[in-house]
Formats: structure tokens, sequence, C-alpha cells
């Protein structure tokens, strides 16, 4: 297969010159370009994306990204376009907890470098809808695209993947030219806002504590909804947007004085005694299951430690191994937040079980302080545009 001729990057716009323009926020359009990687990532987005229109009541999104269009009709309430577009490789996963290393590499050396004349088609696109800011998470593309448009980006990251690949080169993953491709794109936003935690501070305009979705419904309506007594206690099962087949669903079935919440376990809504099996997109907002909760159980990323981080309950995380972010996630967990470590063949073969009166004794944390989301709002108010403009919705 013949190798694609790679993009030249564009000289970065001077921010100088950025922070002296005038944009228009009566009638503001933003290109908003999602990882695919999970549904983390277009969780955070969400969550920015709602505090932005909070702010503006006007603004629109054109989003980019091939995150089901579900999930974001779920997430979001303000008007956006959904553009379904493959911007970003990040890892191919075997299960929630493995990699997939070969097939990661494959699709690398297919993706990058990117397409000039499908950048140049993008970035047409991106002036013709009048677009004025693109804001990447985590997918560098997004950033080219902004470049070769001339309009601003803002690069919004709790890690890059040019830091993640580089944990992996060695022979049978030869990818030093792509975290060297990646890491010059990623260092040419205009803008850099880094999400608690943190894998590897550099260079950020703005730091956030962690960013989440909001509630919408309280845990007293969630729990009528699903049938758990208040005087219950409630666990929920989660893996992320990965789907995953549980073998212990029977040794829960023996702790009646629990209810266990499962999304992503059942293609319908189910009721099968004290469990709640729920598919990936259910009439449930996650961040409400959570919130409704008493322990969460379930894989160590970003998302969901965000929703469980603002609801205060503990987690029984599932580190995982291979994955370098993983390492900076348990440290946060373990210095900011009630939990334990569940290890993956612990959690796999149901032992983890013997761990829940452990777990639902830990304490609870109450947050007073802004999601970082509002954070990430104002500054982008502030910064590209006037303050006098903004209407308050």
């Amino acid at each position: 297969m013949t190798k694609r001729e790679g993009v030249t990057i564009p000289v970065n716009l001077s921010k100088s010159k950025l922070k002296n323009s005038k944009i228009d926020l009566a009638n503001y359009s933003i290109g908003y370009f999602i990882s695919p990687h999970g549904f983390g990532h277009a969780a955070r987005a969400s969550a920015v994306m709602a505090a932005m229109h909070d702010i503006n009541s006007s603004i629109r999104f054109e989003i980019f990204t091939t995150i089901p269009e579900w999930f974001l009709l779920q997430s979001l309430s303000c008007p956006f376009t959904y553009h379904s577009l493959l911007t970003d490789i990040g890892m191919v996963q075997k299960t929630p907890l493995q990699e997939d290393l070969p097939e990661t590499l494959q699709k690398l050396n297919n993706f990058l470098p990117y397409d000039e004349s499908q950048i140049e088609s993008i970035s047409k696109d991106i002036n013709k809808i009048g677009c004025q800011l693109i804001i990447c998470d985590i997918s560098p593309m997004g950033i080219v695209v902004a470049q070769k448009a001339r309009v601003p980006s803002v690069l919004i990251e709790n890690f890059t993947w040019d830091w993640v690949y580089e944990n992996y080169v060695r022979a049978d993953f030869p990818a030093n030219q792509h975290v060297d491709y990646l890491k010059k794109i990623f260092k040419s936003a205009n803008y850099h806002i880094q999400t608690e935690p943190v894998c590897h501070y550099w260079n950020a305009d703005l730091t956030v504590m962690p960013i989440s979705r909001k509630t919408r419904t309280t845990p007293q309506q969630v729990r009528k909804s699903l049938g758990i007594p208040d005087e219950s206690n409630a666990v929920i099962i989660t893996m992320g947007g990965i789907p995953e087949k549980h073998n212990f669903l029977n040794q829960l079935k023996h702790h009646r004085d629990v209810h266990f919440i499962i999304p992503g376990s059942s293609q319908t809504t189910r009721f099968v005694d004290n469990l709640v099996l729920l598919p990936h997109h259910s009439d449930f907002f996650h961040p409400d299951l959570v919130n409704a909760c008493d322990a969460v159980v379930g894989k160590l990323g970003y998302s969901t430690l965000a929703e469980i981080y603002y609801a205060g309950i503990p987690y029984g995380y599932i580190p995982r191994s291979t994955f370098k972010e993983s390492e900076i996630l348990e440290l946060f967990v373990k210095e900011r937040m009630s939990g334990c470590v569940i290890s993956e063949t612990r959690f796999q073969e149901g032992g983890w079980v013997s761990y829940l009166p452990e777990l639902l004794a830990l304490p609870r944390i109450k947050r007073n302080g802004p999601n970082g989301a509002e954070d990430v709002a104002q500054f982008i108010y502030k910064v590209l545009g006037n303050d006098e403009s903004i209407s308050k919705s």
C-alpha cells in the first residue's frame, strides 16, 4: 500500500493576535473534534459544551466524531450538528481492560500522516459553516484542520496520544514516527487546557479539576424508576463505553441486600431479582445512575472517575496495568477520593464481591468546588471573546 503524503502543518497562529481579536459571540459556532476512544472523551466534551451553552444560549456546535450520535443526543440539550468522521485512532481494545497493539499499529499506519486532501476538504467545510473556533478532545486532527482553516484551536486533555504511544514503543510496536508527528501537532494548538487528573503537565494555559456531565434527576427519582428502595444499598458496575460480558451475575443474586445496576449488560432493560440490566443506550443518564448509588465498581477511566468524584461515593476501581494513564488515575483516587483497588482477575472471577462490605463502609466526600467544565467555558469566552457580548441564558 502506498503511503500517503503527510499534510504540512502551517505556522501556528499568534496567541497575541487571537487575544486581541473580536469574536461575535451573539451567533457563535464552534467545531468540536472528539476522539472515539471509549465514551470518556465524548462525555468530557459534552460537559464543556453544556457549560458553554449555559453562558450563551445562542451557541451552536458542529461535532466531528464517530461516537454514536445517540450518546451526544442524550448528553446535550444545546443545538449541534453531527458529522460522522473518524478523527482519531486512539487505542484499539480487545476488551475494556486490554489493548490490541498490532491492530492499533496497523490502523495508525493507515491513518497517519493525515491525508492532505481530506484536511483541505474538512477545513473548507469549517469555513463554509462559519466555525470561529475548534476545540479538540483529544483528536489532533482538529488542530490541523483549524490551522488550515485559519481559525484558533483549543486542546483539552488529561493526556495526549504521543504520551501514551511512547509507553508501548518497542520492536513489535515501532510507532516512533507517529509519536513525533503527533507531539508536534499537539504542541501547535493555540490554547491548551489540562484537566485533572493530569498525566503529564506541560505548557497549559489553564488547569482545571475533573470535568463531568452534570446530573439531571434526583437519586430518589432514579431509584424509584429502577425499583430500588431508598434504604437499600445500590452499586453500579460499569466498564465505560466498551461492551463486556460478566460471568459473576449469579453470584450477585445471593446479595439480596444490595441492588446492582449494570449498564451494557443487556440488549433491553431487564429487572432480574436484585439486578438491573441495562443496554448501553438506555433511558437513564449515566451520571444520574452513579449519583443514585452508594458505590461504583468498574474500570478505572476518566469519565467514570469524574462522575464518582462529584457524586462523592466510593470507587472499587479496576486498573489497566498496560495503559499508561491508569497509574495517574489510581493515584488521584488514592489521594482525593474514597476507593479500593480490585484486580482484573478478581473482578472477572467475581471475587471482588467479598469487598462489598469494605467498599460500602468507605466515607462519602462532599464536593463544594465548581465542575471543571464551568472553568473551561469561562476561560474560552474570556480569552476569545468580549465579556460584554456574552448573553446570559
